[in-house]
């Protein structure tokens, strides 16, 4: 707490200067720029108000500049640009009201860019195109207007670019196909018109994508990473068709009435179309038989079926070296049916190898069952498959490495903490994963084991749904599947405990778990819940009664002393209301994982506007 103090000009040797999370108040210190040797500078999620010194421009050794989540006002200055070691700029959340300097554009060693949040203006010079190296590049929530630039997609290293909740115009650049590693893509909020580029198809890293709330019309494309998206995506466009499953019309198409010229014509126009429609109709009967079939057999194991298109084979031995031998040092945790050890791969890629013990009764038809499920789906907040090891003795699941570690580790270790708006951020995350599972993806799959154990963050805290050992893909008219397989005892629903049902109701009875969790820090089968108080009921009581919530908020996560005091307050009430809802004993009155979402954008959009106005 408190300001910054001016004598910090004085440590001459500083190389980095770490103050964040600290509720420091003040102005930054001129005296700063007197720091020369200084490399980098975090003083993010504080109360910082005034100017961005121009001193900082005196620091031409500065690699990364973080002061997001302050009360910043006034430009970004000019000579920031010529700071041509800087890889990191994040200055979002804050007040700041001018254009971009064009200097930024020669920052040709830029990585981040993160802008967002802010009162930002003007257009986007198509200078942005010589940021050749830049991975993320965030510049929402401000008032950019005119057209979003063809040459945003020269940098093809984009991973994250996110325009969202501006003022731009004009279509859509079919440049952006040209971004191949992209795999954010976020649109949303603007007044942009004209068609969605078909050619977007072709970005096959592509794990989210939003363009909602525009002007857009014509079809929505079907192929490639558009397999995944789901209605959430495209909403508020009035001009859209396509699919029924996006929650809009259909394409009218209009075909001119000629009349056949040759037998090559009549061969197309009348007789390859039944002949097409049986050998459809021959592969549809094939592909119902056979899953008829599967559930009367073993699922053949992933080395004899085709698996994800992008999945790698990974020899035994190749595991054996990257993980030194499966040693202890590497074991990142032990589960139901094995081990899961952290390794890598020898192209140098970090991954997280799940080792099946067979040995155990039921380990081989998990492996089954998770390698079927992740074959088939794909989302930015799902746990990515990088490939498999497979034979009789070994079976081994290689996954995308999750640095930052489960949910459960950071809401109940002493060396970590959540703010609300964290808390926030990882449920909306959670919830978009269960939405595509439900809704989004061919056939609906359910989890049947949503818990904070199952839910991994990675580097940059984005919440990824793991664990499908005890996943059930139901087929196309199935609603209820009746079961003997076993959850987690406290998150299972009513009807999944007592009757062996399991329907996607069952996992947003989960989720409504997990939201009271995350919020309250209270396992459900804590010792002070017996008999007929539970979590539910708990936090359900203080609901009922006025100025009691807090009571049941985790310690130290809403302080009276908080300036957003009122603010995090409302929220979390918010966020206990919809849990309730999720709740409900009867599963058909439980609210869907569409309507989950909706409701969360709505509750974090309503914070960050309650505290932008403090």
């Amino acid at each position: 707490m408190g300001a910054i103090p001016s004598e910090i000009g004085n440590l001459s040797s500083l190389r980095e200067l770490v103050l964040v999370s600290n509720q420091l108040t003040g102005f930054i210190p001129t005296t700063i720029g007197k720091l020369k040797q200084l490399q980098g500078i975090y003083l993010y999620d504080n109360r910082l108000q005034g100017y961005i010194p121009p001193d900082l421009c005196k620091m031409r050794k500065l690699v990364y500049l973080s002061l997001n989540g302050n009360m910043l006002t006034g430009p970004i200055h000019e000579c920031l640009g010529e700071l041509k070691t800087l890889r990191l700029v994040d200055l979002g959340l804050n007040n700041l009201n001018s254009t971009i300097p064009s200097s930024f554009w020669n920052l040709i060693d830029l990585l981040t860019l993160n802008l967002s949040s802010n009162y930002l203006s003007g257009q986007i010079s198509p200078e942005i195109g010589s940021l050749k190296v830049i991975n993320s590049l965030d510049l929402s929530w401000n008032q950019f207007a005119g057209d979003i630039p063809s040459s945003i997609s020269n940098p093809q290293s984009i991973e994250f670019l996110s325009l969202a909740h501006n003022k731009f115009e004009g279509s859509i650049p079919e440049s952006l196909k040209n971004i191949i590693n992209l795999r954010l893509l976020d649109l949303s909020n603007n007044n942009l018109t004209g068609v969605i580029p078909k050619s977007l198809e072709s970005l096959r890293y592509l794990e989210y994508f939003n363009v909602s709330c525009n002007k857009l019309e014509g079809e929505i494309p079907t192929g490639g990473p558009f397999v995944n998206f789901t209605a959430q995506s495209f909403i508020q466009n009035s001009a859209l068709c396509g699919a029924s499953r996006f929650h809009v019309p259909l394409c009218v198409r209009t075909h001119k009435r000629s009349r056949p010229k040759n037998v090559s014509t009549l061969l197309v126009n009348y007789v390859l179309p039944p002949i097409m429609s049986a050998i459809i109709l021959v592969v549809i009967i094939i592909v119902l038989i056979r899953r008829r079939r599967r559930k009367h057999n073993k699922v053949p194991p992933p080395t004899n079926i085709s698996l994800g298109l992008d999945w790698r084979r990974i020899s035994y031995q190749e595991l054996v070296r990257g993980t030194s031998a499966f040693s202890e040092t590497n074991l990142l945790g032990r589960g139901g049916f094995g081990s899961v050890f952290r390794g890598i791969l020898s192209d140098g890629l970090n991954v997280a190898i799940k080792v099946f013990n067979l040995q155990l009764e039921g380990a081989s038809k998990s492996f089954d069952i998770e390698s079927e499920i992740l074959s088939t789906v794909r989302h930015r907040n799902l746990i990515r498959i990088i490939g498999c090891c497979c034979n009789t003795e070994f079976k081994a699941l290689i996954l995308a490495y999750m640095s930052s570690g489960s949910l459960e580790k950071w809401l109940y270790s002493e060396s970590y903490c959540l703010d609300v708006q964290e808390r926030v951020k990882i449920a909306i995350d959670v919830a978009l994963g269960l939405e595509y599972l439900h809704h989004g993806h061919t056939f609906p799959v359910v989890h049947c084991d949503i818990k904070p154990s199952n839910i991994l963050l990675d580097e940059d805290m984005t919440a990824h749904v793991a664990d499908f050992r005890l996943s059930k893909l139901f087929d196309e008219r199935e609603v209820v599947i009746q079961t003997n397989t076993l959850a987690t005892i406290g998150y299972t629903a009513p009807e999944y405990g007592s009757e062996g049902k399991v329907s996607t109701n069952g996992d947003v009875y989960s989720y409504g778990i997990l939201l009271l969790e995350m919020f309250t820090m209270k396992k459900p089968t804590d010792d002070m819940f017996s008999g007929e108080m539970s979590l539910k009921n708990w936090v359900g009581e203080a609901l009922l009664q006025e100025n009691t919530v807090n009571e049941v908020v985790a310690p130290g996560l809403l302080t009276r002393e908080d300036r957003q005091f009122s603010a995090k307050e409302q929220c979390v009430s918010s966020v206990f209301r919809l849990a309730m809802e999720c709740l409900a004993f009867s599963p058909e009155e439980r609210i869907n994982m569409i309507q989950i979402v909706v409701a969360l954008q709505k509750i974090k959009t309503k914070f960050l506007a309650s505290n932008r106005m403090r």
